[in-house]
């Protein structure tokens, strides 16, 4: 019943984001539009910002679990941005507002995920330093939060399939060759 109660509280959150902005939304909106009481929304969450913060991490994050190789990160981005475009006014509205933080924080959580799953793959059995993964993870994570944020922006126009094959043209083989440079 609490994950039920939580999808619905989530579900009515983001219908209320596609009316307005994520400033102009209560509690009360939120329980009003989902059937619930206060008491209800607040056993489960904090406040606001603790719902978006689970939708991100139960949505999206945990979609991206088994794509964290070399082999597929380009499955585990196609999620992400497949995620975003299908809640688009959720996130574009959160970009917009004060929630910008919880939606860097996704789009780094989701990312760092997946890269570090990458760099550590390429890197097991040399030298490179934990220090150093994380930088180089780092690097990409937020190469591909900056495009991926851009392209919020602009509308969401772009396939997001032509975006990856980019990002593949930039960054297949070139992740051997950083780690290299650090042995």
């Amino acid at each position: 019943m609490s994950i039920t109660t939580k999808k619905a509280l989530a579900q009515s959150l983001k219908n209320l984001m596609k009316k307005s902005t994520l400033n102009q939304i209560t509690v009360k909106d939120i329980v009003l539009d989902c059937g619930v009481n206060r008491q209800t929304f607040y056993y489960h969450f904090k406040d606001i910002y603790d719902l978006i913060e689970w939708i991100y991490k139960k949505e999206a994050v945990e979609s991206i679990a088994d794509f964290k190789s070399y082999g597929n990160w380009q499955q585990g981005f196609l999620i992400i941005f497949e995620y975003v475009e299908k809640n688009i006014d959720f996130c574009t509205n959160c970009l917009n507002s004060i929630g910008r933080e919880y939606l860097d924080r996704f789009l780094y959580d989701a990312t760092f995920d997946l890269l570090i799953g990458v760099v550590n793959e390429v890197t097991q059995g040399t030298s490179v330093k934990e220090r150093e993964k994380k930088f180089i993870a780092d690097f990409y994570c937020y190469a591909f939060i900056g495009i991926m944020t851009q392209w919020i922006r602009e509308g969401s126009k772009e396939d997001p399939q032509d975006i990856i094959n980019d990002l593949n043209l930039l960054i297949d083989g070139n992740i051997k060759k950083v780690t290299a440079k650090y042995i």
